[in-house]
């Protein structure tokens, strides 16, 4: 194999050693949208034999009463000699493959597919974005700015008539549902009594208490 690896980390190996199924496939993806392409299935002959032969025996030896874990491992060793290197001539063709699929920026070096890809420049979409949508995402980023700040705006002229000197009961001393500042409980209807005050200093006063705790007059 090559000593220049391409694809070092947008690639996902699916290729499968042993079994029936035996075989190479790798899968290759944008890495800008994710878009993935996969790679032909290419069946691993001596891993999908030992498969067989496994199978082959456990249902023999099972009918004899014995144990075939012997030939079974006997087969797997040798599929997994030739392994390594089946895998690597694999993984080269489907590198090979996959470069027809995809282009490598010069910029940020990374593999980007047709639909992210700057013919134009020579630039994936990321270093070289569409000019268009850029103008028209920085309209509607300026256009949502600008209502921001007419609605905080709004909200500060409308807070000017809230009454923040009122003390309001939060949750319901009835049922112990959130209020949300109201005059009534919207649970129970119960009649959400404010904090006396008392009449000559204006001082909270707590319920039951026959003086003002703030300048001592009677209640």
């Amino acid at each position: 194999m090559a000593d220049e690896i391409y694809f070092s980390n947008n690639y996902r190996d699916m290729s499968q050693q042993h079994g029936t199924g035996a075989g190479f496939q790798f899968e290759f993806h944008c890495s800008r949208c994710s878009d993935t392409w996969r790679s032909q299935f290419e069946p691993f002959r001596s891993g999908q034999a030992a498969g067989w032969i496994g199978k082959g025996a456990s249902a023999a030896w099972g009918l004899l009463g014995g144990n075939a874990n012997t030939i079974g491992n006997a087969a797997d060793g040798l599929a997994g000699a030739t392994w390594g290197g089946a895998r690597d001539n694999a993984f080269q063709r489907a590198i090979t493959n996959a470069q027809g699929h995809f282009n490598r920026c010069p910029r940020c070096t990374s593999y980007v597919c047709g639909r992210c890809w700057n013919a134009e420049l020579g630039l994936c979409m990321q270093c070289a974005p569409d000019t268009a949508a850029e103008a028209e995402a920085a309209r509607r980023q300026g256009m949502n700015a600008s209502v921001s700040d007419r609605a905080y705006s709004a909200g500060q002229n409308a807070g000017n008539s809230y009454a923040v000197g009122t003390p309001r009961q939060l949750v319901c001393p009835q049922c112990s549902a959130e209020t949300h500042g109201g005059a009534y409980c919207a649970g129970c209807g119960h009649h959400l009594a404010q904090t006396p005050q008392c009449a000559s200093c204006h001082e909270s006063v707590p319920g039951g208490a026959a003086f003002c705790p703030g300048c001592g007059t009677r209640q």
